[in-house]
């Protein structure tokens, strides 16, 4: 029992250096914000509260990660703040591919009605407004 116990030490100890190496993530982060309808507000929060699988799949194959929207109500208006990260080489194919998946646009018409865009997103027409990074930290 001795002699196993050591055999599988030693295995792991030396297979645990072998690991390949893998190469760190390009991580690029965006942020964004729109309004939202005051009277859409129930119905945004449940539609995200159950938010469809194909959506959440299609979001991972175009290599989005921790994608999240938050609420702030500012004076009568309420506002959506949306973060998220890319971990892609091809940002304008990954995103082409989500607007192009039937499932990703039925979304989108739920979803996009809910959304007041701030001016300059609604010029060019537009629903969210990206936001500049002025700050970050690991």
């Amino acid at each position: 029992m001795k002699r196993f116990i050591l055999i599988v030490f030693f295995a792991g100890f030396f297979l645990s250096g072998c690991k390949e190496k893998t190469k760190p993530v390009d991580v690029k982060r965006f942020a964004s914000i729109t309004g939202l309808k005051p009277e859409k507000l129930d119905y945004y929060k449940q539609l995200h509260a159950n938010a469809w699988p194909s959506v959440l799949k299609k979001i991972k194959e175009c290599n989005i990660r921790n994608y999240s929207i938050y609420l702030q109500k500012l004076g009568d208006a309420y506002y959506l703040f949306s973060y998220f990260e890319y971990t892609g080489v091809d940002m304008d194919a990954d995103m082409k591919k989500m607007a192009d998946d039937p499932e990703t646009q039925r979304w989108w018409k739920e979803t996009d009605p809910c959304q007041q865009p701030l001016p300059e997103a609604a010029a060019k027409k537009q629903i969210w407004t990206d936001m500049e990074q002025v700050f970050h930290t690991n």
